[in-house]
This record gives structure tokens, C-alpha cells and sequence, in this order.
């Protein structure tokens, strides 16, 4: 069981990278980042998955 908090609000996890909400949603649109809905609201995405994806935005910049 893991005790570091992989889930957070589509908000919160673009917050934490300095990303626009509209780009985390972007990534769950495309498949790239798993997440949790309610509804048809996307709750929460799975933080690895951002990070992974941000990583991947960083060396495609370089």
C-alpha cells in the first residue's frame, strides 16, 4: 500500500507543475494520464502519470 498521495484534483496536480488545468485535461483527453471521473467531470488524475508527462514536455524542449 503506498503512503504518498498519487491522486489529486485535475487543479491541483497542474498547481503543482506550474501547468494550466486545460493542459492536464488535455493529457486525459489523449490517454495520456489516467483519471477518476464523476459524472462527466474529470475528479481526480493520477499525479505519476502528470509527472511522466511533464518530464516528457521538459525534454522535448531541450
Amino acid at each position: 500500500m503506498s503512503l504518498v498521495k498519487t491522486w489529486y484534483t485535475p487543479e491541483a496536480a497542474a498547481d503543482k507543475f506550474g501547468l494550466a488545468p486545460e493542459k492536464v485535461l488535455a493529457w486525459v483527453d489523449a490517454g495520456l494520464v489516467r483519471c477518476e471521473r464523476e459524472k462527466d467531470r474529470v475528479a481526480q488524475v493520477n499525479i505519476d502519470d502528470v509527472r511522466l508527462e511533464v518530464e516528457a514536455m521538459v525534454r522535448s524542449q531541450e
